[in-house]
């Protein structure tokens, strides 16, 4: 069997592993060895072969890792609960000095405390500064 089609073969194994495993690793190795096989069929020898195949798999897995980064770090947005801070509510029930009451953001009502443990009455306009738990952490919107 020639050695273009042994490389071309495991190339093809390594990008099927790659579908059922994270992480871009048998992605590299799958590359780097259809790439070798392509290059072998001009190299003849086989040290040289090796030799391109770890120096290409190793710029696809550089490659691979910014560019993974890349997609992950801009899919960090705050979901469920979490993308209620900085919003805008109403209080619905007061918050007594260091007690909880009710605020009302976008249709639901959640209990909520004072950031500076002060009394909030009821229908002032409050910002979502940060959830704890079940919690709100509201400020006293302050209107310019």
């Amino acid at each position: 069997m020639d050695p273009w089609l042994i490389w071309v073969a495991i190339g093809i194994i390594c990008i099927i592993i790659e579908i059922f495993t994270p992480g871009f690793l048998f992605m590299s190795f799958g590359i780097g060895a259809i790439i070798t096989g392509l290059v072998s069929i001009v190299l003849k020898s086989v040290p040289l072969q090796i030799l391109v195949f770890a120096v290409i798999t190793f710029l696809v897995f550089i490659s691979s890792r910014k560019l993974s980064k890349k997609l992950i770090s801009k899919s960090s947005e705050e979901t469920n609960i979490y993308a209620l801070k900085g919003k805008k509510g109403i209080v619905v029930k007061e918050i007594p000095e260091d007690g909880r009451g009710y605020v009302k953001v976008g249709g639901e009502e959640w209990s909520a405390v004072s950031e500076d443990g002060k009394k909030i009455e009821k229908d002032e306009k409050v910002t979502i500064i940060k959830v704890e738990g079940n919690k709100l952490i509201v400020s006293i919107k302050e209107e310019i």
